[in-house]
């Protein structure tokens, strides 16, 4: 590829669009930019190597980052995370993501795009690890993209979000599985959680479900793009029956987390 030639990459509800200009991505920046790129080096500084690098703004006031060659998981390459060896190292790099953000403090003007609001604010979280955002490159390296919504969260919260995408948990015959109860303890074990946040996590599957429903039915009512489209191609209904879905079957949670 010509070092100046624009890729269009598919996928990503950004709006303006992303781009690969050789082995860079460039994306339209905000104000949450610098933010997020002096997390991103922080991650990088202490070893953490599932997030791209940031390298600056270009000469049209985009972000640049480095590309992440492979593909997404979701929908072609679920597959992988079918086995209890994909759940378990997914959920190792989102503790080992957790752990080496722990140490990260924010520049005193930071701003963040906040889209959902979090229940906690432990450490600065991704808010957004699913399939969608995990590249795989074979069997090497395994990264997460699209780091522009993280901001202010918890742990439990990440945790809960992403065991929604990867486990999954879902009221659609077409992804249900019958051992999504022992998946969700698989994954607790490999990411570990200890007794209080096994409880915790329970209950906060389902309210983080309700979290996106509710988000998006607002964002709709305001015509606000992209999540006016997403709630008219069904997006917010798929959360309310996924919320619904998953707080029926708490107890069945809760019994796996705890028990086994």
């Amino acid at each position: 590829m010509d070092h100046g030639q624009e890729q269009r990459l598919p996928g990503g509800n950004v709006s303006g669009g992303v781009v690969r200009v050789g082995d860079t991505v460039r994306r339209p920046a905000g104000p949450w930019t610098p933010a997020v790129h002096a997390l991103l080096t922080h991650l990088y500084d202490v070893g953490f190597r599932a997030a791209p690098r940031p390298l600056g703004i270009d000469e049209q006031g985009r972000e640049v980052l480095t590309y992440v060659p492979g593909h997404t998981v979701w929908p072609d390459r679920f597959a992988l995370l079918a086995s209890e060896a994909g759940l378990v190292r997914v959920a190792r790099l989102i503790r080992e993501f957790h752990d080496a953000v722990q140490g990260f403090t924010p520049p005193p003007d930071a701003q963040w795009q906040v889209l959902v609001p979090a229940e906690g604010a432990d450490i600065i979280a991704h808010h957004d690890l699913a399939p969608w955002n995990l590249v795989v490159d074979g069997e090497n390296a395994w990264t997460f993209i699209d780091w522009d919504t993280a901001a202010p969260g918890s742990r439990l919260w990440d945790v809960a979000y992403a065991a929604h995408g990867f486990l999954p948990l879902s009221a659609n015959p077409q992804w249900q599985r019958a051992d999504s109860a022992a998946r969700l303890r698989v994954f607790a074990d490999a990411y570990g959680l200890d007794e209080a946040q096994r409880r915790a996590l329970a209950p906060l599957l389902a309210r983080r479900c309700e979290a996106m429903y509710a988000f998006l039915r607002v964002q709709a009512a305001r015509g606000t793009e992209p999540w006016a489209t997403l709630w008219a191609e069904g997006h917010g209904e798929t959360w309310r029956s996924d919320a619904e879905y998953t707080q029926q079957r708490e107890d069945r949670w809760e019994h796996a987390l705890l028990d086994g």
